[in-house]
């Protein structure tokens, strides 16, 4: 049964509750009933609340619950228009009625701007309200539209992120620092923050790179806890792809940062054991230094991610991280600093990058060829070469790579790499095991 418009009470917003208004139907989640919070569409076209279809899907569901049709997708995308629509008629109710007004007056505690003029203010410790704004972002009963105003219109983000730029006697201790990275992390992370809103973080950043990155140092360094430096590390990220020029030059070269990110991609305790979600954060920040300037590979070379990258393959078995830590590999080797990193434990780094060649996607496979490339062939380091001879299934992966399509550049660096193999009937046969019955002419 479908419920059309009606003049009762609905399950609105805290803000909005008690009112009594006219509510359109197609303001409604098909599922709840309810208004929406954050309307998201299948690719069926149909339009609900997120939490709502998310539910629905987390059950074990194929299907749109409205027009029962097989998803070849289950993709949500967000409904900005309806959200939007949904925004301005709450607001047109909310300002219709006393009893709105005194229930915003009325709730407990500091509003939303109250708190970003808090942050702001520098005569107080921030930690309070940014734990606060913290909760709020993270809370699914917050609204969306109340979170992108408060981050775009209330300025929360550029705010908050100044308080990471705060140097000299103006300094925050690291808890508050911690306490700031969780909203800034919580705002990028979002899905329901608008792209402005984000770049409005990154901008913020940006404004001072370099006493930003510091900051993000200190959370990596001394963090209450594995997550607040995983959060720290996906702002480096974010600040990275979004920075540039100097700004961007500032993070990638700070020794100070990348010290960090090397060492959440290391073990996490004192048995060794890697967390893996840190592992891949660490990798993804690495990677995208990797291809700034020379001078910043070669302080990264330095600072050790290069058994860092190697520890990494030897512990993952996830295409991504792989990809990550071969193209790391990949900018570490067109540097002699680099090179004599590997080709120092080549009996380990080499047959990792070898046995990684078919298991890291493309990208990750022609990493690993201009790796091997370049110590074997174009260098020709005698260690790393006899490495890759001795490496198992080595002939194998090259020669699935040459037929899978990969780019010029990389077939023609396979082939130059055959060379260190002793090819003939025998051995290629021994090698290349496709389990068919080969019936030689001779």
């Amino acid at each position: 049964m479908v419920r059309k418009e009606s003049t009762t009470s609905m399950r609105l917003p805290p803000q909005h509750q008690g009112l009594e208004v006219k509510i359109p139907s197609f303001f409604r989640c098909p599922i709840s009933l309810d208004v929406m919070r954050s309307p998201v569409s299948l690719c069926t076209g149909v339009t609900y609340d997120r939490a709502s279809i998310q539910r629905w899907l987390d059950s074990g569901n194929t299907t749109c619950p409205a027009t029962m049709l097989p998803l070849p997708s289950t993709d949500l995308v967000p409904n900005l228009t309806l959200r939007s629509l949904i925004a301005h008629w709450s607001t047109s109710a909310a300002s219709c009625s006393p009893a709105a007004a005194g229930s915003v007056s009325s709730g407990a505690g500091p509003s939303p701007a109250g708190l970003v003029q808090q942050v702001a203010s520098s005569d107080a410790d921030p930690s309070t309200a940014l734990r606060e704004l913290a909760a709020r972002l993270s809370d699914d009963d917050v609204d969306e539209f109340e979170k992108n105003a408060l981050v775009g219109a209330g300025g929360a983000g550029e705010t908050v992120a100044s308080v990471l730029r705060r140097k000299g006697e103006q300094e925050i201790s690291v808890e508050s620092a911690e306490a700031a990275v969780r909203v800034l992390a919580a705002i990028v992370a979002l899905d329901g923050i608008e792209d402005a809103n984000k770049k409005r973080v990154a901008a913020g950043l940006a404004a001072d790179a370099a006493a930003s990155a510091a900051s993000l140092a200190r959370v990596l360094r001394g963090g209450s806890g594995l997550e607040a430096r995983i959060d720290a590390a996906r702002l480096v990220e974010f600040l990275l792809v979004n920075a540039a020029g100097e700004a961007k030059e500032a993070v990638a070269e700070s020794s100070e940062l990348v010290a960090e990110l090397i060492r959440l991609v290391g073990p996490v305790d004192e048995k060794g054991i890697l967390d893996m979600k840190a592992v891949d954060t660490g990798l993804s920040c690495l990677a995208t230094i990797s291809r700034s300037r020379r001078a910043a590979r070669a302080e990264m070379v330095r600072l050790g991610a290069v058994p860092a990258a190697v520890r990494a393959l030897h512990a993952t078995a996830e295409p991504g991280p792989s990809a990550k830590a071969l193209r790391i590999l990949e900018s570490a080797v067109g540097c002699a600093e680099g090179r004599a990193a590997l080709c120092e434990d080549a009996e380990a780094a080499v047959p990792a990058v070898v046995g990684k060649m078919m298991k890291a996607g493309r990208d990750g496979a022609e990493a690993a060829v201009a790796v091997l490339w370049a110590v074997c062939h174009k260098y020709k380091d005698r260690r790393a070469a006899d490495a890759a001879a001795a490496s198992e299934g080595g002939l194998t992966r090259l020669l699935l790579l040459l037929q899978s399509g990969c780019s010029p550049a990389a077939r023609q660096m396979a082939l130059e790499l055959l060379k260190i193999y002793k090819v003939n009937a025998k051995s290629c046969l021994a090698g290349y095991d496709s389990k068919t019955t080969h019936i030689m002419p001779f």
